[in-house]
């Protein structure tokens, strides 16, 4: 795990602005550092050792010399990939999955992310083609964002590394600031700093003479199939503990220890015990069993084995790391598993460089409350939508009583209801607090052409539950889940890796 950043264009304090960069990421890789200065592009690295602990230093150069990259993240693949790369006759100085990246970019250009297994945020400079190509992961596990100022392209894996960079006057989003009452995050593309954009999930960018493309190489979408009483469930079972069997393997190579986080859920637990980790760790509040895990955690630990360090964290400890904890996010999250991510990534990092994660279960497997949904709406699904329709109008102006909320998401669509897992401020209470008047379109409006793709893609085949997973896939699971894992976790050099979201 590493930081990447750099720009395009001729400066003469190139080597200041690139160190100036670097060093506002220095704690996503406080092993070493390097650069790259040409004429016409500027690359900076920041690594943590994981791969290869004594020859994976970047940037690196492909074997014919024309590419070179910096890469944040892990290639799981790359020992596959190395052999086939070795097979057409290309020959490797490192025995790094950096090299073998960019060398399958050398070998197939765009099509290599078709071949990619891993996490990762890239940028690759071709000096033939005078070209940088940026990519991001299928899931958004890891971040890359990119602005354009006084004529120069600049990208990072924060956002913070990209305010280092000389001219950028900072103004605050609106529209992002808008979406985030409601999402709790921002799940624009443009971010909370006006001009600075991420990477959405899935997405390469290609930046040439002044100008820059953006292609979508991979979409995260659920094609559910078909089963009925007949169908082989242990077949079904059987398949789906070999999958996780090999991803959980391929997450494991590394050439430091792994460790586990470990919760007291099913997804964390299943992580730590399949994966022959040899330490696991947990955090609690200093709150008694009612928001703690940890007895929980404990049982676990105990049955597989595990060395198991706990960290509660307490009311003080809490409120003192807010500013941190938001310095490192770069924008506002009103999640709060934040500040214990924060802690637990602080303990693990005191033991190992490397843990493996649970980020992702409950959107695949459907895993949250809100998923129940739509089967306790059946109850009512008889009666005419008409009628609930005019039934939620009603309920609506009710004081707050129990049944209320039911009868009002009764005569709403999955598509009024649902923005994600979560649902802060709507459109009449944003109004009230922002100051200025909203400018950008509604949640539901924002969120319309996604569910109209999902309708259109699947031919109305997906039920309520699917497009309600669909739609935390595509945002909430990137735009919350995974930010605050990434942040979070190289706040305190650790890298974690979620081997059930990629």
């Amino acid at each position: 795990m590493c930081g990447i950043c750099g720009f395009t264009g001729y400066r003469q304090d190139q080597k200041t602005v690139i160190e100036k960069m670097m060093k506002a990421i220095e704690h996503r890789g406080p092993d070493s550092e390097g650069s790259f200065c040409r004429e016409k592009i500027t690359l900076g690295f920041r690594r943590l050792s994981i791969i290869d602990l004594a020859d994976g230093q970047q940037p690196m150069e492909s074997a014919d010399g024309n590419l070179h990259i910096v890469f944040n993240g892990e290639i799981y693949d790359y020992k596959e990939l190395r052999a086939e790369l070795e097979a057409s006759g290309i020959s490797f100085c490192t025995h790094s999955d950096t090299e073998v990246l960019v060398n399958t970019i050398q070998q197939y250009g765009e099509k290599a992310l078709d071949k990619l297994r891993g996490m990762f945020g890239f940028a690759v400079w071709n000096e033939k083609e005078q070209t940088l190509m940026l990519a991001r992961d299928f899931f958004g596990i890891k971040p890359v964002y990119y602005a354009e100022i006084d004529g120069h392209f600049v990208f990072a894996s924060e956002i913070k590394s990209i305010l280092a960079f000389p001219g950028y006057e900072r103004k605050v989003n609106q529209k992002a600031l808008e979406q985030y009452l409601s999402f709790q995050y921002a799940p624009l593309e443009e971010t909370f700093f006006k001009g600075i954009y991420k990477l959405m999930p899935g997405h390469m960018l290609l930046y040439k003479n002044g100008n820059y493309e953006i292609k979508t190489y991979f979409k995260t979408k659920l094609t559910p199939g078909k089963w009925n009483r007949k169908t082989n469930m242990d077949q079904l079972r059987s398949q789906l503990a070999e999958i996780l069997r090999d991803s959980v393997k391929h997450h494991m190579l590394s050439d430091v220890e792994v460790g586990a986080f470990l919760s007291g859920g099913v997804d964390s637990g299943y992580l730590a015990s399949a994966s022959g980790a040899d330490q696991a760790f947990t955090v609690g509040f200093d709150e008694g069993d009612r928001y703690s895990e940890v007895n929980k955690a404990a049982k676990v630990a105990e049955k597989a084995g595990l060395k198991h360090h706990v960290k509660i964290i307490s009311k003080q400890e809490f409120w003192d790391a807010l500013p941190d904890v938001m310095y490192h996010m770069d924008e506002p999250l009103g999640d709060a598993s934040a500040v214990a991510l924060y802690f637990l990534s602080k303990e693990a990092a005191g033991h190992v460089k490397v843990v493996l994660s649970g980020e992702g279960a409950d959107e695949l497997f459907g895993g949250y409350n809100i998923y129940r949904e739509p089967e306790a709406l059946k109850k009512v699904a008889w009666i005419p939508f008409v009628l609930r329709r005019a039934v939620k109008k009603l309920a609506a102006k009710l004081p707050d009583v129990k049944g209320r909320d039911f009868l009002i998401r009764a005569g709403m669509k999955v598509e009024e209801r649902f923005i994600g897992n979560a649902y802060i401020y709507c459109e009449k209470e944003k109004a009230q607090i922002l100051k200025n008047k909203v400018t950008g379109p509604s949640t539901q409006e924002y969120l319309s052409q996604f569910y109209e793709e999902l309708e259109s893609e699947n031919r109305g085949s997906l039920q309520d539950m699917e497009k309600m997973q669909s739609v935390d896939l595509n945002y909430w699971l990137p735009g919350d889940i995974l930010q605050k894992a990434d942040k979070m976790s190289m706040a305190h050099s650790l890298e974690v890796r979620v081997p059930l979201s990629g």
